[in-house]
């Protein structure tokens, strides 16, 4: 970039971030579309509904599992040419969904998808890095944080409408068009500069990968398999206890394998498979600590919503999508408006402000919810909660990028893959558990002050799996000898436990947001145009990348 008269770098133009912000969608809009287009891909396939969240689980756990090899292979064969060839295959992968005939094609193309995201996303950062100085850098980490909320909307607008009025298929066909048009302009972004040096540590794949893999599946399972004492649905049990929390201490276990073994190659003087530097200061560990729970409280409002919409209100996915929509605007607008604010507030301070919306937010919500969602207060609170968390994801985001030297960028991008996948499964895992929790307690104590007979106490306790509809339950008592008036009065009692549990888990998110104030608090007290002296002196230090471009051999 050229420098101006007063020794300002120029504005460089914005193609290079139109270019990686249409990778960026053409990956997101594939995770959004599949649980908007549930249904009718559920009858198309032949499939349960269930085939869909098995296809997600399959995508999370190849892009957590692959990202930080990933980041390596960028720098080694040069991160514009790994974008390029990355997105061609997930495009390929989108086609093959398009012409899926059952579940089992549709996991393949999900788990083809999920590797080349797991290669293309730390080149996105990288890219941006090469294009990009100051405050337009700042700008472009917002965009790229938070477009997952920007596909989302674009998927339960376009796909949830194709998928009614076309087919389903046709969301994948555009996706295949659209990683065209991504080849295509891609020959505008920079070649990056190979590092043909670079080694890829096998053993930290194999420990990094089965980690994120047995943590993933252990909270994905946790509400089937149970939290602890094994469920029938488990598929083992350890001395009676469920397989899930095992899966996840394993996990842990394995992850400090992965980190002490990181270690050992750098007192070796080897090359480990994420950069320890992205993680040697208390600032960086921090932001993300704050980012795993910024991603949770996310997944967990993106849970709780739809599960109130359609199964408490018993209304359709379409409502949901609406409901959900300020959440989302909200977080799109913070996310890139708030780098404006990086010039008069610290990170820290910011970082505590952002919590503290969200329980405000989320507080709001849980007291003024009822049976009619769209009101004034929710949707208030609802957009606040959107606010702190698009803040939050482009603050951290930026923390992450500038606490390190600039080669090492596509190992911060790794690292925010690995969290944001652990962070979703988290969250959503969180939120099940506890909601779920919550209704036994609430609706046992319903049942036990009502007057119905035992046998309908005992069909509405065995139809509480889960939070069920109203009609479904109307279902389950019309096998019992219930009068109409009894079965009423046991859907009013179901509908109003569901409620009650999903206002008490709003506030139960809201206070693990209120917590989360002591990991903001240890955030950079600097503002991000500012470097820290120990950033001034890691820069210092940092030796110069080969000159050799990536046609180079």
């Amino acid at each position: 970039m050229e420098a101006d008269a007063d020794n300002r770098p120029a504005r460089a133009p914005w193609l290079p971030l139109v270019v990686i912000v249409l990778g960026q969608l053409q990956m997101g809009v594939n995770v959004s579309a599949l649980p908007v287009s549930l249904g009718p891909l559920s009858e198309d396939l032949g499939a349960p509904t269930t085939a869909a969240a098995t296809a997600l689980l399959l995508y999370s756990l190849f892009v957590a599992a692959f990202v930080m090899p990933g980041a390596q292979i960028g720098k080694r064969v040069g991160e514009r040419r790994l974008m390029q060839v990355s997105l061609a295959v997930h495009g390929a992968a989108m086609a093959l969904m398009a012409v899926s005939g059952d579940a089992a094609m549709m996991n393949l193309a999900q788990s083809i998808a999920g590797v080349a995201a797991a290669a293309a996303v730390p080149t996105l950062v990288v890219l941006i890095a090469a294009h990009y100085r100051g405050r337009q850098q700042e700008t472009a980490l917002g965009v790229l944080a938070v477009m997952p909320a920007v596909a989302s909307i674009i998927a339960f607008a376009l796909a949830g409408w194709l998928a009614t009025a076309f087919s389903w298929r046709w969301s994948y066909w555009l996706m295949v068009a659209l990683a065209v048009v991504v080849q295509i302009l891609s020959f505008r972004l920079k070649p990056i500069a190979r590092q043909p040096g670079v080694r890829i540590d096998g053993v930290g794949v194999a420990l990094s990968a089965a980690a994120v893999a047995l943590v993933l599946v252990g909270f994905n399972n946790l509400q089937t398999w149970g939290l602890l004492a094994a469920e029938p649905a488990a598929p083992a049990a350890v001395l009676g206890v469920s397989p899930a929390p095992i899966l996840i201490l394993l996990g842990i276990v394995l992850g400090q394998g992965f980190f002490a073994w990181s270690n050992r190659r750098v007192r070796a003087g080897e090359q480990p498979l994420l950069a320890m530097e992205v993680l040697d200061s208390r600032e960086e560990q921090s932001a993300v600590i704050a980012f795993l729970v910024a991603g949770s409280l996310g997944l967990a409002v993106g849970f709780l919503i739809p599960l109130y919409v359609q199964i408490v209100q018993g209304r359709t996915p379409l409502a949901s999508a609406v409901a959900i929509l300020p959440y989302s605007a909200a977080i799109a607008a913070a996310g890139v408006l708030s780098v404006r604010l990086y010039d008069r507030f610290a990170p820290r301070g910011l970082g505590i402000a952002s919590f503290v919306a969200i329980a405000i937010g989320l507080a709001v919500v849980a007291f003024t919810v009822g049976r009619a969602w769209s009101t004034v207060p929710v949707v208030l609170g609802l957009l606040l909660v959107g606010v702190g968390e698009g803040t939050l994801l482009t603050l951290l985001f930026n923390v992450l990028v500038s606490a390190s030297p600039k080669r090492l960028a596509g190992d911060v991008a790794a690292l925010r893959g690995v969290a944001n996948n652990v962070s979703n499964a988290l969250g959503a895992a969180f939120a099940s558990v506890v909601a779920v929790a919550l209704l036994s307690v609430f609706l046992g104590a319903a049942l036990g002050r009502s007057d119905l007979p035992a046998p309908v106490r005992a069909q509405v306790v065995s139809e509480q799996v889960g939070f069920v509809t109203s009609d479904e339950l109307r279902r389950g008592l019309a096998a019992t000898q219930a009068t109409p008036d009894q079965t009423e009065a046991a859907v009013a009692l179901n509908r109003e436990a569901g409620v009650r549990a999903l206002q008490g888990s709003f506030l139960i998110v809201a206070f693990v947001s209120l917590l989360s104030i002591f990991p903001a608090a240890k955030l950079p007290k600097y503002t991000p145009g500012e470097l820290s002296a120990e950033e001034m002196v890691r820069e210092s230090l940092s030796p110069p990348s080969p000159a050799r471009g990536e046609g180079s051999m």
